[in-house]
């Protein structure tokens, strides 16, 4: 089996999986953190899907466009802890 195949068969239908099932824990969510976190992990599901694809079609470029979105996502989840603080 090659590596293109592997990424085909294994690792991006292991990734459309579980963003389905973040996604219907962002609907379903009974509180606001859940929904929160729910959406944080799909947005590390899709630096996932990035990186797979950077490491398939052998461009580097992507990777820089993940790292930015995962620090995006680092102060999305900072700002919403901050908010949770101030709440208190």
């Amino acid at each position: 089996m090659t590596l293109n195949l592997y990424f085909d068969y294994v690792i991006f239908p292991i990734l459309t999986l579980s963003v389905i099932l973040a996604f219907i824990r962002l609907f379903k969510g009974p509180e606001i953190v859940d929904r929160v976190v729910a959406l944080d992990l799909i947005i590390t599901i899709g630096i996932g899907f990035i990186t797979a694809y950077s490491i398939r079609s052998a461009q580097a470029v992507l990777l820089d466009v993940a790292m930015i979105l995962a620090l995006i996502a680092f102060l999305g989840t900072i700002a919403f802890s901050f908010y949770l603080d101030k709440k208190r």
